[in-house]
């Protein structure tokens, strides 16, 4: 195995870790940080349940590799609240009831926050395609778009 010696920052925190090279972004995220609301779904980068923000941008963590991740600023669902939209959207989610079993909330939200970084006033069609990456299982489509809606209108 060979040894990375990974410095990033993760949800506003320095890290300076040791890693083997061929650990995944989310395998560190979860098994190294201990940081287990980004979920494994499909492990393909179909689902989008792993997503999380690198230097803003959403990326599939099941797709990065970890030393991808060197020096760059790393924001888990654990971390968005701090970002602006992130609490308004989790808030936005539960008054929605967006959520059920809340397995692909974390990477909903994640991808929201990026929509709404980039486009303050994106349309309905818009977030609808920026979020194409997310699949839901249980609580359809529609409160996840109002949700977001209502967070982008609160703000």
């Amino acid at each position: 195995m060979k040894k990375f010696k990974l410095e990033c920052e993760v949800n506003g925190k320095k890290v300076k870790v040791e890693i083997d090279s061929s650990l995944r972004l989310l395998d560190f995220i979860r098994d190294v940080l201990g940081l287990k609301g980004t979920k494994e779904g499909c492990g393909e980068g179909e689902c989008g349940a792993c997503m999380v923000l690198m230097d803003g941008r959403a990326v599939n963590s099941c797709l990065v590799m970890a030393v991808q991740a060197h020096q760059k600023r790393i924001v888990t669902i654990e971390g968005i609240h701090k970002h602006k939209y992130g609490a308004q959207l989790q808030e936005s989610f539960v008054k929605e009831a967006a959520v059920q079993c809340g397995f692909c909330t974390p990477g909903f939200i994640i991808a929201a926050q990026e929509i709404l970084s980039k486009n303050p006033k994106a349309t309905l069609d818009e977030i609808k395609e920026g979020l194409a990456g997310n699949l839901c299982r249980c609580t359809g489509y529609e409160n996840i778009f109002r949700a977001i809606d209502k967070a982008r209108r609160k703000k």
